[in-house]
């Protein structure tokens, strides 16, 4: 799973920096993540992952890190 939310990090994140490479806890924003690019982020996850993020967790914590999105999936994949 972490793999894929690199690879779409990579495709749609607009990072300044290797998406690839990056440590999971590393903070998104902070590497060049804009709220737009976030969007696309999340939408790209919901289709690869056939999930739909609710909105309470339509918030920047969620999308912050590699970690935390990861965490995000697990929980909305084991409820399916």
């Amino acid at each position: 799973m972490t793999e894929t939310i690199r690879k779409i990090l990579k495709d749609h994140g607009r990072l300044n920096k290797d998406a690839l490479a990056l440590e999971e806890t590393a903070d998104l924003y902070q590497a060049g993540m804009t709220s737009h690019a976030s969007v696309n982020v999340m939408l790209a996850l919901e289709g690869e992952f056939a999930i739909e993020f609710p909105d309470h967790m339509l918030k920047r914590s969620v999308f912050e890190s590699i970690e935390a999105m990861r965490g995000a999936i697990e929980e909305l994949t084991k409820s399916t």
